[in-house]
C-alpha cells in the first residue's frame, strides 16, 4: 500500500530528490515549495513519470496559518500524511568553510565568538 509523503522544501536540492526516491518507491508524494511554482511543477512531473499520485504545495513554512492549510490540502487530496520530511530551510550565499568570516559563524551558530 503506498504512503503520502509531505516533503517540504521539495522543489530542488534534497528536498526534490527525496521526493523522486519516494515516488520510485511506490509513494503518493507532496512537493512543497516556497516561491519556484516551476520547479515544483517539474518534480512532480517526475514523481508521476514515476507512476506516483504527487502535488505540488505552495507554503511558507514560517507562516503557521499556511502549514495547516498545507497539511489540509495534502490530506484532501492524497489522503492522510504516513511520512513528514521536514527539509525547508533558508539557505544563505553558499561559501568555502575556511571563506567564512567570524559574523557569518555568529549568524550560524548564534552564538558569541571571543576574539
Amino acid at each position: 500500500m503506498a504512503r503520502v509523503v509531505l516533503i517540504t522544501g521539495a522543489s530542488r536540492g534534497i528536498g526534490a530528490a527525496t521526493a523522486r526516491l519516494a515516488a520510485e518507491r511506490g509513494d503518493h508524494v507532496a512537493v512543497n515549495y516556497a516561491r519556484n511554482t516551476e520547479a515544483a511543477r517539474a518534480v512532480v512531473a517526475e514523481c508521476v513519470a514515476s507512476g506516483a499520485r504527487a502535488i505540488a504545495v505552495q507554503a511558507d513554512v514560517a507562516d503557521e496559518a499556511a502549514v495547516i492549510e498545507m497539511f489540509d490540502t495534502v490530506t484532501d487530496e492524497l489522503g492522510s500524511i504516513d511520512v513528514f520530511v521536514n527539509n525547508a530551510g533558508i539557505l544563505h550565499a553558499q561559501m568555502r568553510f575556511d571563506e567564512m568570516s567570524v559574523d557569518r559563524w555568529r549568524e550560524l551558530l548564534d552564538v558569541n565568538v571571543i576574539g
